[in-house]
C-alpha cells in the first residue's frame, strides 16, 4: 500500500474553472450534497480549501460558514489546512470538498477536522474514483502532471479504514458521474453503473465512546458464584 504522507508534489486548483470540466463536477457534486446539508444544523460550517469555499451550501441551515486555505480566494481566514487555527470542539461542520487529492498528509488533515469538530459533528469529504474513466486517465504519463490527474485518488475503503480509526460512523457514500466530459457525467450510465462514477462522495459524523459506566449494566454483567457441584438446599433433620 503507498504511503499517505508524501512530499508536496503537486499544487492545489484555486477554483474549479482551473480543472477540465470542473464546473460539470462543482455542480454534480452539489446536487449529492443538498439533501445532506438540509439534514446538517449547528452554528459553525468550516470549508477548507479553495474548492470547498466554492461549494454552494445555502440548503445547510448552519448560519455561520467560514472559508479557510493557504492562499487563493474566496478566503476569509488563511492558514494552512494541516493546521487549523481554531478551538477544540468548536465546529459543527467540516466539508473537505476535493481537499484530500491535493493534500501532502491526508491523515494529519483529517485529524484536524476531527481535533475542531464538536461530538457527533458531520464530517464531508469528496475526491476522485480511481477506478474510473478519471483513474484510466491517470495512468497516461503525459497527462499526470496536469490537473486533475496530478492529485491523489485514494478508494472508498480506503478512506473508511482513515475514518474508522478516529471514530467515524459513515452515514452515507456514493459514486456518480461516470462520463467527465458530459455536464450531466452520462444519466444512463450513472443510474445503471455508479460504481465507475468519476467522483465519490463521503458523509460521516463523529462519534465518541462514553467513559462512565452505566451501573445498572455494570450489575448485571457481574459474575455470578457457582454453586458447589452436588450441593442441594435440602437437608435432613439430625436423629434426636
Amino acid at each position: 500500500m503507498k504511503p499517505a504522507r508524501i512530499p508536496q508534489t503537486a499544487i492545489a486548483p484555486e477554483c474549479w474553472g482551473d480543472l477540465p470540466w470542473g464546473e460539470y463536477y462543482r455542480e454534480a457534486l452539489e446536487q449529492q450534497l443538498n439533501p445532506w446539508f438540509a439534514k446538517m444544523y449547528g452554528f459553525h460550517l468550516l470549508k477548507v480549501g479553495n474548492l470547498s469555499a466554492e461549494i454552494n451550501s445555502e440548503a445547510c441551515a448552519v448560519s455561520h460558514q467560514v472559508n479557510v486555505s493557504a492562499q487563493g480566494s474566496p478566503v476569509q481566514v488563511q492558514a494552512d489546512p494541516l493546521h487549523l487555527p481554531f478551538a477544540d470542539k468548536s465546529v459543527d461542520v467540516c466539508l473537505l470538498a476535493h481537499t484530500l487529492p491535493w493534500c501532502a498528509d491526508p491523515h494529519r488533515l483529517l485529524h484536524e477536522a476531527d481535533r475542531v469538530l464538536i461530538d457527533d459533528g458531520w464530517l464531508v469529504l469528496s475526491g476522485f474514483n480511481p477506478v474510473s474513466l478519471m483513474g484510466l486517465r491517470k495512468l497516461v504519463p503525459v497527462l499526470r502532471k496536469t490537473s486533475p490527474y496530478n492529485s491523489r485518488m485514494f478508494t472508498l475503503m480506503r478512506q473508511f479504514d482513515w475514518l474508522s480509526l478516529l471514530n467515524f460512523e459513515v452515514l452515507h457514500y456514493s459514486r456518480f458521474h461516470v462520463l467527465p466530459w458530459a455536464k450531466q457525467g452520462g444519466k444512463l450510465l450513472s443510474a445503471h453503473v455508479p460504481a465507475l462514477g468519476c467522483l465519490q462522495l463521503i458523509v460521516a459524523r463523529k462519534r465518541t465512546i462514553p467513559l462512565t459506566l452505566n451501573p445498572m449494566k455494570q450489575n448485571k454483567n457481574t459474575a455470578r458464584i457457582r454453586q458447589a457441584v452436588g450441593a442441594t438446599r435440602h437437608y435432613r433433620k439430625p436423629d434426636a
